[in-house]
């Protein structure tokens, strides 16, 4: 069984900070590329960041220069930094990762339960 866990939403002014955190475990074999997907009320999920096992990245056009993600292979982690947030960033954010089991050894998509992320005065 594989669990993505996300943490760090909150309530942030505009123009604030907040770091996601998200932690796959159970029986890993590899993790492949890691993600942020967001969905805002009345609006289809996107992809926010990904960033592969290597370390190459890629953004939303929306979250470039403001945004960066990160991940921790050791630990199997992947991180969301947010700067200088908008009211438009306001969605809950989910963490998604391509991991193949050791049940299996065959890679799977996982997401996490979402977090909510709120922008606002």
């Amino acid at each position: 069984q594989v669990q993505l866990v996300e943490s760090g939403g909150g309530l942030v002014q505009p123009g604030g900070s907040l770091r996601l955190s998200c932690a796959a475990s159970g029986s890993i074999f590899s993790t492949y590329a890691m993600g942020w997907y967001r969905q805002a009320p009345g609006k289809q999920r996107e992809l926010v960041a990904r960033i592969t096992s290597s370390g190459t990245t890629n953004y939303a056009d929306s979250v470039k220069g403001r945004f960066v993600i990160s991940r921790d292979n050791a630990k199997n982690m992947v991180f969301l930094q947010m700067n200088s947030l908008k009211p438009e960033d306001t969605a809950v954010y989910y963490c998604n990762a391509l991991i193949s089991p050791i049940t299996t050894m065959r890679a799977m998509n996982y997401w996490g339960q979402g977090t909510l992320v709120t922008v606002s005065s």
